[in-house]
């Protein structure tokens, strides 16, 4: 199951300070709306298994986007939807 977490949750799980999670924030290394979302303008949230797993494949990029793909299945309107016919 992937977590959002606080920035405050993932500097302390990743060890990583504020302004090293607002870099790669926002020079583009980890992508908005999948490793991470803006809930409002004062409010960013981290996917901290997709971060972890950038950490330890950011030097294998095909097998992170295999771990980004994981993700974008398993969220509910990528779920296939059982069309009944009465």
């Amino acid at each position: 199951m992937f977590q959002f977490v606080t920035k405050q949750q993932a500097s302390s799980i990743l060890n990583m300070s504020f302004s090293t999670l607002k870099k790669y924030r926002l020079d583009g290394t980890w992508i908005e709306g999948t490793h991470w979302i803006k809930v409002n303008s004062r409010c960013i949230r981290y996917n901290l298994e997709l971060i972890q797993d950038w950490f330890h494949n950011r030097y294998d990029p095909i097998a992170h986007h295999r771990a980004i793909d994981l993700y974008h299945a398993s969220l509910p309107s990528n779920q296939k939807r059982n069309s009944r016919k009465v």
